[in-house]
């Protein structure tokens, strides 16, 4: 499994950003900056269940796990999906409608204003680094396709929540700045609101995307097309008459063939037929980690 470095860039910028957030609605009651602050710690979390997802799932199989552990990425990857909705959309928007019965303004928005432009900068390193993964990932990919399309979610949840925490970022700002501007503390609450708003939308997309790795997902049927292709090139082989594939993890693909081979063959040629197609296949397609084949009648 590739560096997951970004993880750690995130964990330390939403811890420090979370400190700084609270402080600043400490001294100011802003709604939405207290819904910004639980915003960052609901993303620490989220980095600290990856980092665990990640580290779970390179366990070696064992008697347990026969096929290995590489679904854990994506049971924690699900799970912080819910998390970000549950604890982070929900009481974002919570706050920001009790803010609704008691509308006041608290101490000075310069605190605001100088938290939200440090947490602004890095949140900005934190997503470019993030990016520079994906990117990495995706290749030729245009970017909406390689969003669905990814076997890795861990990149695309810092990803997304790091383009959310820009966006909710921008909404507090314009929460404090026009409801001091316009002396209307409603919208603050607003603002806190639609952060909520933002968070949900993202989570859903993310719980979608997890959900479909965590029950499982084929490779590509333009990979699968050169697998069959390589296995019929082969000279004790007739066709490929099934076949079943499931991502373990990003980097883990598990492929069943139902291959029916040429009439005639003894057990040992069809066994060394076998262990030259694996072999070939493991090469071809280094994620294939797990490959079986099993001879059928025409």
């Amino acid at each position: 499994m590739k560096s997951k470095l970004f993880l750690y860039v995130s964990l330390g910028v939403d811890l420090s950003i979370a400190i700084s957030k609270f402080i600043a609605a400490a001294f100011t009651g802003s709604s939405s900056m207290v819904s910004e602050g639980i915003h960052s710690v609901i993303d620490a979390i989220s980095q600290l269940m990856l980092i665990w997802g990640v580290k779970t799932s390179r366990r070696v199989a064992d008697a347990d796990r026969p096929f290995g552990y590489g679904k854990e990425l994506y049971f924690w990857s699900f799970i912080v999906s819910l998390v970000i909705f549950i604890l982070g959309g929900c009481i974002s928007f919570y706050e920001g409608w009790v803010r609704f019965s008691k509308p006041q303004f608290e101490g000075s928005p310069t605190w605001n204003y100088v938290v939200l432009a440090i947490a602004f900068a890095f949140n900005l390193v934190s997503m470019v680094t993030a990016l520079k993964a994906f990117n990495v990932q995706r290749g030729r990919i245009t970017f909406w396709n390689a969003l669905v399309r990814t076997k890795d979610p861990s990149t695309i949840i810092v990803l997304l929540g790091d383009f959310g925490d820009l966006i909710g970022l921008f909404i507090a700002f314009l929460g404090v700045f026009l409801g001091r501007l316009l002396h209307n503390p409603y919208y603050d609450g607003i603002a806190s609101m639609l952060i909520g708003v933002v968070l949900i939308v993202i989570s859903a997309f993310l719980v979608r995307e997890s959900k479909s790795l965590l029950m499982g997902e084929p490779t590509g049927k333009r990979i699968l097309r050169k697998v069959i292709a390589m296995v019929q090139a082969d000279e004790a082989v007739v066709k490929v008459k099934k076949h079943f594939s499931t991502y373990m993890s990003p980097e883990d693909v598990l492929l069943q063939l139902n291959t029916v081979f040429k009439q005639g063959l003894t057990t040992k040629q069809i066994t060394d037929a076998i262990e030259r197609i694996t072999k070939n296949i493991q090469t071809e397609f280094p994620r294939m980690k797990q490959v079986f084949i099993e001879p059928v009648a025409n």
